[in-house]
């Protein structure tokens, strides 16, 4: 975890409703933004923040209007670090099939998790499988913020 001051931070439970989680999406990008990330960083936090809020909403409470998927995001212009958690049973996240295999090319399930693990520098999930924190540190190669 970062021991620096965030220069923002958001925490709080959004109803499982994918416009709430884009609207928390929207908020993370504001603050990226405002930290003065930009480029590729920026897409790739937006690609598995999307996977994973929608995949909260969608698998994990599925769509269930009685519950809430709770969101932490800590931004500085170093690093961003998000938690996702839902109320649903959770998945064993240790056990995914590789959705790059020959045999599960045409199978839509395990490409958000890879996709996650691809973009983003840390990733960790709860035994039960239903919160994932990723980190994502801004590349060398990216502007500084100002």
């Amino acid at each position: 975890m970062n021991s620096r001051p965030p220069m923002w931070k958001c925490d709080k439970t959004i109803p499982s409703d994918l416009d709430a989680g884009h609207a928390s999406i929207d908020e993370l990008m504001s603050a990226l933004e405002s930290a003065g990330w930009e480029g590729r960083d920026v897409f790739h936090i937006q690609m598995a923040i999307e996977e994973a809020v929608v995949n909260a909403i969608e698998h994990g409470n599925k769509r269930d209007a009685s519950k809430t998927v709770h969101v932490i995001y800590i931004v500085d212009a170093e690093s961003a670090e998000m938690t996702i958690t839902d109320q649903g049973q959770g998945f064993d996240h240790r056990n995914v099939a590789d959705p790059t295999e020959e045999e599960r090319l045409d199978q839509p399930r395990g490409r958000g998790v890879l996709l996650i693990r691809e973009l983003m520098c840390e990733v960790r999930y709860n035994e039960k499988g239903n919160s994932v924190w990723m980190r994502k540190v801004r590349s060398k190669d990216e502007p500084e913020a100002s």
